[in-house]
């Protein structure tokens, strides 16, 4: 065994499981849980399994425990990867991973006034977003709607006015319809194994079309400022 080798052989021998062993703890808790949904935490950056010299995935107490936490956080708040993600790694490296009241609680809302003030938004603006379809008129506003005002508001600032951008919003839309389409064999089906993995290959999908439009939009640049 090479010098390399071997601290990693050690370290998982020491308490660390295997992709079995970790699925026979947390099933009886999560029913749902696959191999592949482990894997899948393991892409997306959740978890960080080490490797045995023959290439099979070895968990840490701490791996397990972001992955119940992870699959509690989905299970009873909806919560969505990027916000699990940043939870996670904030408590890196510790065992037991609890749930603090805070990260429970309602996201805010902004009342239309909030709203203005918060995103140093005129109120005609939004008043065009909503004409332009951008943001739905409501009583209150969300997080999401609070950080398009203000990428609005700096567009408007060069110019880029509301009913420009909704060629961005109708494409958007259409990369969505897209999405649903690829994925329309799994939703078809009425098992929860096939609606996981639906929701498992929806980001994996949309991040996929994000590379290609980062592609396209870096030579279209490169057209534009030569």
């Amino acid at each position: 065994m090479s010098p390399a080798a071997a601290p990693r052989g050690r370290a998982a021998s020491s308490g660390h499981l295997s992709i079995g062993q970790v699925l026979a703890r947390l099933t009886p808790e999560f029913p749902h849980l696959s191999a592949s949904k482990l894997r899948y935490f393991e892409e997306q950056g959740l978890v960080t399994p080490l490797r045995t010299d023959a290439g099979y995935r070895k968990f840490s107490p701490s791996d397990v425990a972001r992955v119940r936490t992870a699959l509690t956080l989905q299970r009873d708040h909806d919560f969505k990867l990027a916000r699990i993600r940043e939870y996670l790694d904030a408590h890196d490296g510790e065992i037991d991973v609890a749930l603090p009241p805070s990260i429970l609680e309602a996201p805010r809302r902004y009342r239309r006034e909030e709203l203005l003030a918060s995103a140093n938004a005129a109120a005609a603006l939004l008043d065009a977003a909503i004409s332009a379809g951008l943001i739905a008129p409501a009583d209150t506003y969300d997080e999401r709607t609070l950080g398009l005002l203000r990428a609005l508001v700096a567009l408007d600032g060069h110019g880029i006015q509301p009913r420009h951008v909704r060629g961005t919003r109708q494409a958007v839309e259409r990369e969505i319809a897209l999405v649903g389409s690829a994925l329309a064999p799994l939703l078809r089906r009425t098992d929860a194994a096939s609606r996981a993995r639906a929701n498992e290959l929806a980001p994996e999908l949309l991040r996929r079309i994000d590379e290609a439009r980062a592609a396209f939009l870096g030579a279209a640049l490169d057209r534009l400022t030569p």
